[in-house]
């Protein structure tokens, strides 16, 4: 690298080629959940089977799986060496199968019927059909583990194109048990979550193809870090972000327990999967950001750029939910696409608007989220979960006890504020990270 180089800030054009694979992947897996609500909508029943894996199957397998799901950044923050990693490997093979033991605990025992009708209050109609949708996902926890500890390593190792391709096998996959499960006209649920459980399983099996040559060739010849990564400091780095995941996918599960007691809430349980999820396809690209932020941010005269690029991601994405919300595209989209009924449209549109802020917020708490993680100051990312929870907790107690607001109206708004006051708490406690590293490139 010349003189003038090392002199000059980290090009945008170096941020985004790291960003797009990511944010590709993020958006292939966004789509996931559109598409399973397409097909699941053309077959018998929509509404039960829509209201049954958007209110119980997926809020249950995401809860279950919280514990692995920030694999992902830890494995791209420290998979530094070898010894590392196995580390990180152990705590993978362990959590993954007492949590896929967890999971058929629940799916096969009475215990469900106590989760579905008592802590959720889940409709009547949904529960049987949702069990067995629960019992098929049990693949997901396990495979999930193992694919976000792999891609962490080919992140960490500039190899995050290959977790792209990975996702686009996993959403082929989809595609092509989805489609067979139509043409012999299954249940929707039985097609719905079998194409999760077998497109997250042909997914893991992709990279764990692909990572082989990574771990040969650059993992294992490595320098070892000094000090050693411990047990005791890989905890008090994880545990902040498992209570993180947990206390994040914790909302899921309450937010369908809420809608189950809203006013119109089969209607609310049956489009809350295609509207969170159409939103998530634009939130994905502000997710995909703070794996790059933590892998970018050690670089020198880097800060500013990392903040100028989320600036433009976040008013991007705002931008974009904004016409299509505005226009006939919502429309296309949710009554052509996603076969959903007119009235069910008409609040599916409502609810666009009511989350029109999510794709920009998400963009910012990976800025300041990703500086803390690069800083190994993970606790304040477990405080504005806490903030988040609490403020998203009361105000959707708050709907129940009103009980005159549609339930998907009261859960995206809730949603909404808490994720502004999260972002906030993440910006308090960033502050003096992002201030450090200023003065460390001289800004």
């Amino acid at each position: 690298m010349t003189p003038s180089a090392q002199n000059s800030p980290l090009p945008l054009r170096r941020i985004f080629t790291v960003w797009w694979p990511l944010a590709a992947s993020w958006l292939l897996m966004g789509m996931e959940m559109p598409i399973l609500s397409a097909f699941v909508a053309r077959l018998a029943d929509p509404k039960i089977n829509l209201a049954a894996y958007g209110g119980i199957v997926f809020p249950l397998a995401l809860i279950i799986e919280a514990p692995v799901i920030m694999l992902l950044a830890a494995s791209t923050a420290l998979s530094k060496d070898w010894a590392s990693y196995q580390k990180l490997r152990n705590y993978m093979l362990l959590a993954g199968g007492l949590l896929t033991a967890l999971h058929l605990l629940v799916a096969a025992t009475p215990l469900y019927y106590f989760v579905a009708e008592s802590l959720l209050g889940a409709p009547s109609e949904i529960i049987e059909p949702a069990r067995i949708g629960l019992l098929i996902m049990t693949p997901w926890t396990w495979t999930i583990a193992y694919r976000r500890l792999n891609q962490g390593v080919m992140i960490r190792f500039g190899h995050s194109n290959i977790i792209g391709v990975g996702t686009g096998v996993r959403l082929g996959m989809d595609f092509l048990v989805l489609s067979i499960g139509y043409i012999l006209k299954l249940p929707g649920i039985i097609v719905a979550t079998s194409a999760v459980a077998a497109g997250v399983t042909a997914e893991a099996i992709y990279i764990g193809f692909r990572v082989q040559p990574v771990l040969r060739e650059e993992l294992k010849p490595a320098p070892d870090i000094q000090p050693a990564l411990n047990y005791r400091a890989f905890a008090s780095f994880y545990i902040p972000l498992v209570m993180t995941s947990l206390l994040t996918l914790l909302i899921q599960p309450i937010g369908s327990a809420a809608l189950g007691r809203m006013p119109m809430a089969l209607d609310s349980l049956a489009v809350w999967p295609i509207v969170s999820g159409f939103i998530f396809m634009l939130r994905s690209m502000g997710v995909a950001f703070n794996e790059v932020v933590v892998a970018l941010l050690d670089e020198s005269l880097s800060t500013k750029s990392l903040r100028r690029f989320a600036g433009i991601l976040s008013t991007a994405t705002t931008a974009a939910l904004l016409l299509i919300a505005a226009t006939p595209l919502s429309i296309f989209w949710l009554r052509d696409i996603s076969a959903l009924s007119p009235s069910l449209t008409e609040i599916a549109r409502t609810g666009l608007w009511i989350g029109i802020l999510l794709p920009a917020l998400n963009t910012l708490q990976s800025w300041y989220q990703g500086a803390l993680l690069n800083s190994g100051k993970t606790r304040g990312i477990s405080e504005a979960v806490v903030v988040f929870l609490v403020v998203t907790g009361l105000l959707l107690w708050g709907g129940v006890a009103w009980g005159k607001t549609t339930g998907l109206f009261v859960g995206l708004a809730s949603f909404s504020v808490g994720m502004l006051l999260q972002t906030f708490w993440l910006w308090v406690r960033s502050r003096a990270t992002l201030l450090a590293l200023y003065e460390r490139d001289n800004y």
